[in-house]
Protein backbone atom coordinates (compact mmCIF):
# COMPACT_ATOMS: atom_id res chain seq x y z
CA UNK A 1 0.00 0.00 0.00
CA UNK A 2 1.27 3.52 -1.08
CA UNK A 3 1.43 6.02 2.28
CA UNK A 4 0.52 9.14 1.04
CA UNK A 5 0.30 10.63 4.66
CA UNK A 6 3.68 12.99 6.06
CA UNK A 7 5.86 11.14 8.45
CA UNK A 8 5.85 13.40 11.92
CA UNK A 9 9.41 13.42 11.59
CA UNK A 10 9.81 14.24 8.50
CA UNK A 11 10.84 18.36 8.07
CA UNK A 12 8.58 20.76 6.85
CA UNK A 13 9.99 22.16 3.71
CA UNK A 14 10.06 26.49 3.88
CA UNK A 15 8.19 26.38 0.41
CA UNK A 16 4.15 27.28 0.37
CA UNK A 17 2.60 25.52 -2.35
CA UNK A 18 -0.30 27.41 -4.16
CA UNK A 19 -2.15 26.26 -7.30
CA UNK A 20 0.37 24.07 -8.04
CA UNK A 21 3.57 26.29 -7.79
CA UNK A 22 5.98 26.70 -4.87
CA UNK A 23 7.11 30.17 -3.42
CA UNK A 24 9.75 29.97 -0.54
CA UNK A 25 8.89 31.04 2.94
CA UNK A 26 8.91 34.60 3.22
CA UNK A 27 8.51 35.25 7.02
CA UNK A 28 11.62 32.22 7.64
CA UNK A 29 13.45 33.79 5.22
CA UNK A 30 12.80 37.37 6.29
CA UNK A 31 13.95 35.99 9.84
CA UNK A 32 17.23 34.93 8.82
CA UNK A 33 17.98 37.91 7.14
CA UNK A 34 16.97 40.30 9.96
CA UNK A 35 19.10 38.33 12.27
CA UNK A 36 22.29 38.55 9.67
CA UNK A 37 21.60 42.50 9.78
CA UNK A 38 21.28 43.00 13.30
CA UNK A 39 24.56 41.04 14.26
CA UNK A 40 25.95 42.73 11.61
CA UNK A 41 24.67 46.59 12.71
CA UNK A 42 26.02 44.85 16.73
CA UNK A 43 29.48 44.43 15.28
CA UNK A 44 30.01 47.92 13.66
CA UNK A 45 28.60 49.23 16.92
CA UNK A 46 31.39 47.53 18.59
CA UNK A 47 33.85 48.49 16.20
CA UNK A 48 32.63 52.49 16.56
CA UNK A 49 32.65 52.00 20.64
CA UNK A 50 36.45 50.49 20.99
CA UNK A 51 37.79 53.00 18.08
CA UNK A 52 36.04 55.51 20.51
CA UNK A 53 37.72 53.87 23.97
CA UNK A 54 41.05 56.17 24.99
CA UNK A 55 42.51 53.32 25.51
CA UNK A 56 41.88 51.28 22.07
CA UNK A 57 44.36 54.21 20.18
CA UNK A 58 46.39 54.47 22.99
CA UNK A 59 49.98 53.22 21.49
CA UNK A 60 52.37 51.54 23.76
CA UNK A 61 54.15 53.66 26.25
CA UNK A 62 56.66 51.73 25.37
CA UNK A 63 56.10 52.48 21.24
CA UNK A 64 56.16 56.60 21.73
CA UNK A 65 58.80 59.27 22.94
CA UNK A 66 57.97 60.84 26.03
CA UNK A 67 58.96 63.70 27.37
CA UNK A 68 61.40 63.30 30.34
CA UNK A 69 62.00 60.09 29.38
CA UNK A 70 64.78 58.05 28.13
CA UNK A 71 63.72 54.58 27.17
CA UNK A 72 67.07 52.28 27.40
CA UNK A 73 67.29 49.21 25.41
CA UNK A 74 69.31 46.57 27.63
CA UNK A 75 70.80 43.59 25.57
CA UNK A 76 71.47 40.45 27.99
CA UNK A 77 69.27 42.49 30.57
CA UNK A 78 68.73 39.00 31.97
CA UNK A 79 72.19 38.53 32.32
CA UNK A 80 74.30 39.03 35.39
CA UNK A 81 75.50 42.37 35.04
CA UNK A 82 72.46 43.65 32.44
CA UNK A 83 69.96 42.56 35.30
CA UNK A 84 72.13 44.99 37.74
CA UNK A 85 72.48 47.68 35.41
CA UNK A 86 68.56 47.26 34.48
CA UNK A 87 68.01 47.24 38.29
CA UNK A 88 69.68 51.01 38.37
CA UNK A 89 68.37 52.65 35.14
CA UNK A 90 64.84 51.48 36.69
CA UNK A 91 65.11 52.81 40.01
CA UNK A 92 67.10 55.91 38.80
CA UNK A 93 63.18 56.77 36.75
CA UNK A 94 64.29 55.10 33.27
CA UNK A 95 62.19 53.30 30.67
CA UNK A 96 63.92 50.06 29.70
CA UNK A 97 63.25 46.77 27.53
CA UNK A 98 65.00 44.01 28.07
CA UNK A 99 65.82 41.43 25.18
CA UNK A 100 67.69 38.48 26.04
CA UNK A 101 67.93 34.76 24.60
CA UNK A 102 68.18 33.73 27.77
CA UNK A 103 71.09 31.45 26.48
CA UNK A 104 72.97 32.93 29.47
CA UNK A 105 70.72 35.08 31.72
CA UNK A 106 68.32 34.09 33.71
CA UNK A 107 64.39 34.62 33.27
CA UNK A 108 64.50 34.70 37.13
CA UNK A 109 66.55 37.81 37.49
CA UNK A 110 63.86 39.33 35.00
CA UNK A 111 60.75 38.34 37.20
CA UNK A 112 62.66 40.08 40.32
CA UNK A 113 62.93 43.35 38.34
CA UNK A 114 59.33 43.02 36.96
CA UNK A 115 57.99 42.75 40.56
CA UNK A 116 60.59 45.50 41.80
CA UNK A 117 59.36 47.62 39.06
CA UNK A 118 55.28 46.68 38.28
CA UNK A 119 54.18 49.63 37.09
CA UNK A 120 53.03 50.20 33.71
CA UNK A 121 55.68 51.57 31.46
CA UNK A 122 58.79 50.96 33.09
CA UNK A 123 59.62 47.47 31.95
CA UNK A 124 59.22 45.11 29.31
CA UNK A 125 61.24 42.34 28.48
CA UNK A 126 61.52 40.38 25.18
CA UNK A 127 62.51 36.88 24.13
CA UNK A 128 64.88 37.60 21.02
CA UNK A 129 68.42 36.49 19.59
CA UNK A 130 70.54 39.05 18.33
CA UNK A 131 71.83 37.20 15.81
CA UNK A 132 68.26 37.03 13.96
CA UNK A 133 68.42 40.63 12.22
CA UNK A 134 64.56 40.42 11.06
CA UNK A 135 63.99 40.13 14.85
CA UNK A 136 66.51 42.83 15.77
CA UNK A 137 65.10 45.20 13.40
CA UNK A 138 61.15 44.64 14.26
CA UNK A 139 62.25 44.95 17.93
CA UNK A 140 63.35 48.51 17.06
CA UNK A 141 60.30 49.66 14.79
CA UNK A 142 58.18 49.03 17.55
CA UNK A 143 59.40 50.29 20.09
CA UNK A 144 60.64 54.34 20.57
CA UNK A 145 64.31 53.85 22.01
CA UNK A 146 66.45 56.81 23.30
CA UNK A 147 69.31 54.71 23.98
CA UNK A 148 70.79 51.16 23.80
CA UNK A 149 73.41 49.37 27.03
CA UNK A 150 74.98 47.02 24.79
CA UNK A 151 75.79 44.14 26.85
CA UNK A 152 74.78 40.87 25.18
CA UNK A 153 77.73 38.68 24.87
CA UNK A 154 79.25 35.18 25.33
CA UNK A 155 82.19 35.68 28.35
CA UNK A 156 84.81 33.21 28.99
CA UNK A 157 88.03 33.37 27.95
CA UNK A 158 88.58 29.54 28.11
CA UNK A 159 85.65 28.98 25.81
CA UNK A 160 86.96 31.45 23.44
CA UNK A 161 89.98 29.42 22.70
CA UNK A 162 87.76 26.49 22.41
CA UNK A 163 84.96 27.70 20.51
CA UNK A 164 86.01 30.81 18.25
CA UNK A 165 83.21 30.97 16.15
CA UNK A 166 80.72 31.49 18.26
CA UNK A 167 82.46 34.18 19.90
CA UNK A 168 83.18 36.04 16.36
CA UNK A 169 79.52 35.29 15.82
CA UNK A 170 78.09 36.12 19.12
CA UNK A 171 80.14 39.62 20.05
CA UNK A 172 81.45 40.51 16.84
CA UNK A 173 78.68 39.79 14.23
CA UNK A 174 75.34 40.71 16.79
CA UNK A 175 77.50 43.94 17.80
CA UNK A 176 77.24 44.61 13.53
CA UNK A 177 73.14 43.74 13.53
CA UNK A 178 72.63 46.03 16.64
CA UNK A 179 74.57 48.98 14.73
CA UNK A 180 72.78 48.59 11.92
CA UNK A 181 69.17 48.59 13.56
CA UNK A 182 70.31 51.67 15.50
CA UNK A 183 71.13 53.75 12.71
CA UNK A 184 68.01 52.33 10.27
CA UNK A 185 65.70 53.68 13.21
CA UNK A 186 67.26 56.78 14.55
CA UNK A 187 69.08 55.83 17.75
CA UNK A 188 71.37 58.08 18.89
CA UNK A 189 73.75 57.16 21.40
CA UNK A 190 75.44 53.47 22.23
CA UNK A 191 76.99 52.48 26.00
CA UNK A 192 79.45 49.68 24.82
CA UNK A 193 80.52 46.46 27.52
CA UNK A 194 83.89 45.97 26.01
CA UNK A 195 86.40 44.38 28.10
CA UNK A 196 89.74 44.53 29.35
CA UNK A 197 90.61 41.26 27.30
CA UNK A 198 91.46 43.53 24.21
CA UNK A 199 94.71 44.64 25.82
CA UNK A 200 96.40 41.17 25.78
CA UNK A 201 99.42 41.16 27.83
CA UNK A 202 100.79 44.47 28.20
CA UNK A 203 104.35 45.43 28.77
CA UNK A 204 103.54 48.26 31.27
CA UNK A 205 100.96 48.10 34.26
CA UNK A 206 98.86 50.15 35.16
CA UNK A 207 96.79 49.98 31.81
CA UNK A 208 95.68 53.23 30.34
CA UNK A 209 93.44 54.11 27.72
CA UNK A 210 95.99 54.89 25.59
CA UNK A 211 97.70 51.29 25.89
CA UNK A 212 98.06 49.12 23.02
CA UNK A 213 95.29 46.54 22.62
CA UNK A 214 97.15 43.28 21.45
CA UNK A 215 94.37 40.44 22.44
CA UNK A 216 95.39 37.51 22.54
CA UNK A 217 91.92 34.88 22.91
CA UNK A 218 88.83 35.15 20.76
CA UNK A 219 86.50 36.66 23.37
CA UNK A 220 89.40 39.91 23.45
CA UNK A 221 89.68 39.78 19.84
CA UNK A 222 86.19 39.82 19.07
CA UNK A 223 85.33 42.68 21.18
CA UNK A 224 88.37 44.47 19.39
CA UNK A 225 86.71 44.00 16.56
CA UNK A 226 83.46 45.50 17.71
CA UNK A 227 85.00 48.15 19.36
CA UNK A 228 86.75 49.15 15.64
CA UNK A 229 83.28 48.81 13.87
CA UNK A 230 81.70 51.08 16.26
CA UNK A 231 84.39 53.59 16.10
CA UNK A 232 84.73 53.34 11.96
CA UNK A 233 80.77 53.29 11.61
CA UNK A 234 80.93 56.90 13.88
CA UNK A 235 83.09 58.54 11.48
CA UNK A 236 79.77 59.31 9.09
CA UNK A 237 77.48 59.60 11.52
CA UNK A 238 76.61 62.04 14.96
CA UNK A 239 76.29 58.89 16.91
CA UNK A 240 76.92 59.31 21.24
CA UNK A 241 79.02 56.22 21.78
CA UNK A 242 80.75 55.28 25.48
CA UNK A 243 82.87 52.41 25.08
CA UNK A 244 83.47 50.80 28.69
CA UNK A 245 86.60 48.41 28.87
CA UNK A 246 85.86 46.69 32.42
CA UNK A 247 87.69 44.56 34.31
CA UNK A 248 87.01 41.03 36.52
CA UNK A 249 83.20 41.82 37.84
CA UNK A 250 82.75 40.05 41.62
CA UNK A 251 80.06 41.22 43.64
CA UNK A 252 76.27 41.54 44.36
CA UNK A 253 73.17 44.15 44.96
CA UNK A 254 73.82 45.25 48.48
CA UNK A 255 70.09 44.72 48.96
CA UNK A 256 70.30 40.92 47.72
CA UNK A 257 67.56 41.02 45.11
CA UNK A 258 70.09 40.19 42.15
CA UNK A 259 72.96 37.80 42.19
CA UNK A 260 75.04 35.80 39.88
CA UNK A 261 73.78 32.36 38.84
CA UNK A 262 76.07 30.84 36.11
CA UNK A 263 74.14 27.67 34.83
CA UNK A 264 75.95 24.66 36.15
CA UNK A 265 77.32 23.37 32.60
CA UNK A 266 79.04 26.83 32.78
CA UNK A 267 80.69 26.42 36.15
CA UNK A 268 84.44 25.00 34.72
CA UNK A 269 84.88 28.56 33.02
CA UNK A 270 82.77 30.95 35.17
CA UNK A 271 84.28 33.36 36.76
CA UNK A 272 86.50 32.61 40.28
CA UNK A 273 83.89 33.84 42.25
CA UNK A 274 81.84 31.62 41.56
CA UNK A 275 84.25 28.55 41.59
CA UNK A 276 85.17 29.54 45.13
CA UNK A 277 81.33 30.04 46.37
CA UNK A 278 80.63 26.42 44.99
CA UNK A 279 83.80 24.96 46.73
CA UNK A 280 82.34 26.65 49.94
CA UNK A 281 78.80 24.84 49.20
CA UNK A 282 80.49 21.76 48.33
CA UNK A 283 79.01 21.85 44.91
CA UNK A 284 82.44 20.98 44.07
CA UNK A 285 85.24 19.33 45.91
CA UNK A 286 87.67 22.37 45.65
CA UNK A 287 89.01 25.06 43.70
CA UNK A 288 90.88 24.49 40.87
CA UNK A 289 93.78 27.77 40.20
CA UNK A 290 95.09 27.02 37.22
CA UNK A 291 99.04 28.77 37.02
CA UNK A 292 100.95 29.01 39.24
CA UNK A 293 104.04 30.18 37.12
CA UNK A 294 103.29 33.24 36.08
CA UNK A 295 106.00 36.56 36.58
CA UNK A 296 103.73 38.03 39.24
CA UNK A 297 104.76 38.33 43.42
CA UNK A 298 103.40 34.71 44.40
CA UNK A 299 103.26 32.94 40.93
CA UNK A 300 99.57 33.22 40.11
CA UNK A 301 97.73 35.94 37.81
CA UNK A 302 96.73 39.17 38.86
CA UNK A 303 93.68 40.72 38.33
CA UNK A 304 91.58 44.04 39.16
CA UNK A 305 88.22 43.11 40.49
CA UNK A 306 85.43 45.68 40.35
CA UNK A 307 82.68 45.41 42.41
CA UNK A 308 79.48 45.59 39.76
CA UNK A 309 77.51 47.70 41.62
CA UNK A 310 80.56 50.51 40.50
CA UNK A 311 80.20 48.81 37.57
CA UNK A 312 76.64 49.95 36.58
CA UNK A 313 77.40 53.47 38.16
CA UNK A 314 80.22 53.97 35.62
CA UNK A 315 77.51 53.00 32.79
CA UNK A 316 74.15 55.23 34.01
CA UNK A 317 77.46 58.34 34.00
CA UNK A 318 78.53 57.69 30.86
CA UNK A 319 74.85 57.39 29.02
CA UNK A 320 74.31 60.81 30.69
CA UNK A 321 77.61 62.14 29.39
CA UNK A 322 77.99 60.55 26.29
CA UNK A 323 77.64 63.43 23.12
CA UNK A 324 76.41 63.27 19.63
CA UNK A 325 79.73 62.71 17.16
CA UNK A 326 81.98 61.61 19.88
CA UNK A 327 83.61 58.09 20.81
CA UNK A 328 84.80 57.96 24.21
CA UNK A 329 86.55 55.54 25.99
CA UNK A 330 87.38 54.55 29.52
CA UNK A 331 88.59 51.68 31.69
CA UNK A 332 86.66 50.73 34.18
CA UNK A 333 88.75 49.34 37.79
CA UNK A 334 90.02 50.39 40.90
CA UNK A 335 93.44 50.73 39.95
CA UNK A 336 94.47 48.05 42.51
CA UNK A 337 95.41 44.18 41.32
CA UNK A 338 95.39 41.41 43.65
CA UNK A 339 96.45 37.78 43.06
CA UNK A 340 94.26 34.74 42.46
CA UNK A 341 95.98 33.68 46.17
CA UNK A 342 95.15 36.45 47.53
CA UNK A 343 91.25 36.20 46.48
CA UNK A 344 90.54 33.28 47.43
CA UNK A 345 91.99 34.11 50.89
CA UNK A 346 89.59 36.72 50.96
CA UNK A 347 86.54 33.94 49.81
CA UNK A 348 87.97 31.99 52.24
CA UNK A 349 87.34 35.17 55.50
CA UNK A 350 83.86 35.90 53.46
CA UNK A 351 81.95 32.52 53.82
CA UNK A 352 84.37 31.37 56.72
CA UNK A 353 84.76 27.66 55.25
CA UNK A 354 88.20 26.47 54.39
CA UNK A 355 88.08 25.48 50.90
CA UNK A 356 90.51 23.19 49.30
CA UNK A 357 93.00 24.48 46.45
CA UNK A 358 94.22 22.27 43.73
CA UNK A 359 96.81 24.34 41.63
CA UNK A 360 97.11 23.23 38.16
CA UNK A 361 98.67 24.30 34.08
CA UNK A 362 97.92 27.44 33.00
CA UNK A 363 94.37 28.08 31.59
CA UNK A 364 95.15 28.49 27.56
CA UNK A 365 94.71 32.10 26.67
CA UNK A 366 95.07 33.91 29.96
CA UNK A 367 97.76 36.69 30.70
CA UNK A 368 99.63 37.66 34.25
CA UNK A 369 98.90 40.61 35.07
CA UNK A 370 96.46 43.21 34.47
CA UNK A 371 95.09 46.04 36.34
CA UNK A 372 93.54 49.62 35.43
CA UNK A 373 94.28 53.28 35.61
CA UNK A 374 91.09 54.79 36.13
CA UNK A 375 92.27 58.36 36.24
CA UNK A 376 90.54 59.50 33.15
CA UNK A 377 87.23 58.51 33.91
CA UNK A 378 87.64 60.22 37.49
CA UNK A 379 88.54 63.44 35.55
CA UNK A 380 85.93 63.12 33.07
CA UNK A 381 82.77 61.63 34.62
CA UNK A 382 83.70 62.01 37.96
CA UNK A 383 83.53 58.13 38.96
CA UNK A 384 85.63 56.22 41.34
CA UNK A 385 84.85 52.69 42.20
CA UNK A 386 83.40 52.52 45.94
CA UNK A 387 83.63 49.29 47.00
CA UNK A 388 87.12 48.13 46.76
CA UNK A 389 87.10 45.73 49.79
CA UNK A 390 87.25 42.61 48.21
CA UNK A 391 86.36 40.47 51.34
CA UNK A 392 83.17 42.96 51.91
CA UNK A 393 81.99 42.49 47.97
CA UNK A 394 82.27 39.11 48.28
CA UNK A 395 80.65 38.68 51.71
CA UNK A 396 77.85 40.86 49.90
CA UNK A 397 77.45 37.82 46.96
CA UNK A 398 78.04 34.85 49.28
CA UNK A 399 74.66 36.01 51.80
CA UNK A 400 72.77 36.35 47.64
CA UNK A 401 74.60 33.12 47.23
CA UNK A 402 73.51 31.24 50.55
CA UNK A 403 70.14 32.42 50.08
CA UNK A 404 69.92 31.57 46.53
CA UNK A 405 71.56 28.02 46.23
CA UNK A 406 69.09 27.16 43.09
CA UNK A 407 69.72 30.35 41.65
CA UNK A 408 66.77 31.84 40.75
CA UNK A 409 64.65 29.75 41.67
CA UNK A 410 63.73 28.71 45.29
CA UNK A 411 64.53 31.47 47.81
CA UNK A 412 66.03 30.24 51.47
CA UNK A 413 65.35 32.39 54.63
CA UNK A 414 69.00 33.35 56.01
CA UNK A 415 69.60 34.85 59.27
Amino acid sequence: MLNFGRNRNQTRPNRLSLGGMDYPDLKRKNGYVGKVILAASLTVLCIIMLKQSPSFNTPSMFSVHESGVTHVLVTGGAGYIGSHATMRLLRDKYRVTIVDNLSRGNFGAVKVLQEMFPEHGRLQFIYADLGDAKAVNKIFSENAFDAVMHFAAVAYVGESTLEPLRYYHNITSNTLVILEAMAAHGVKTLIYSSTCATYGEPEKMPITEDTPQLPINPYGKAKKMSEDIIRDFSKNSDMAVMILRYFNVIGSDPDGKLGEAPRPELREHGRISGACFDAARGIISGLKVKGTDYKTADGTCVRDYIDVTDLVDAHVKALKKAQPKKVRIYNVGTGKGRSVKEFVDACQKATGVKIKVEYLDRRPGDYAEVYSDPTKIKLELNWTAKYTNLEESLRMAWRWQKAHRNGYGHVLATS
